[in-house]
């Protein structure tokens, strides 16, 4: 198996990515309030504050952090995956040839079945392309026609 493509980075956007993840590791979670007291509303995610007495509203000390621009990651690498790709969703091996292996990285449509994933994924590694997903059974099935094939030699 060959090692993953990697992309060529210029430094500024290096610096940036790193920075992104730095910033990310300060940023709290944002919650609703009451989300700790109520099982009901438990896992029903941010909400704006509206009411005049709301403590996270109004930034009491000692109460959850509000959404802020502040928390905002920089602009030159908001969107892209970790590894500085463009993430781009793919349904066909078709939609790769107007993709960049440079700059395009690879993630296969969740309705994409194992037979077309297959295909996706033998002519996207063929064309230098990074997939993000390509799926235990694929990987397995590649494995397997692989040792078909140095076993009949």
């Amino acid at each position: 198996m060959s090692a993953r493509p990697r992309r060529e980075l210029p430094q500024p956007l290096r610096r940036l990515l790193r920075l992104r993840l730095l910033l990310k590791r300060k940023k709290p979670d944002f919650v609703r309030i009451d989300q700790w007291r109520y099982k009901r509303i438990e896992d029903s995610g941010w909400r704006n504050q509206r009411s005049l007495d709301n403590k996270i509203r109004r930034k009491w000390k000692g109460w959850p952090k509000p959404v802020e621009v502040g928390y905002r990651k920089p602009a030159a690498v908001r969107g892209l995956h970790p590894s500085g790709f463009v993430e781009a969703i793919v349904h066909s091996p078709e939609e790769l040839s107007k993709l960049d292996p440079k700059i395009h990285a690879v993630r296969i449509g969740r309705t994409v079945g194992l037979k077309k994933r297959l295909e996706i994924v033998k002519k996207a590694r063929e064309l230098g392309f990074y997939v993000l997903n390509p799926g235990k059974r694929v990987e397995e099935l590649l494995k397997k026609e692989l040792n078909k094939a140095q076993s009949s030699q």
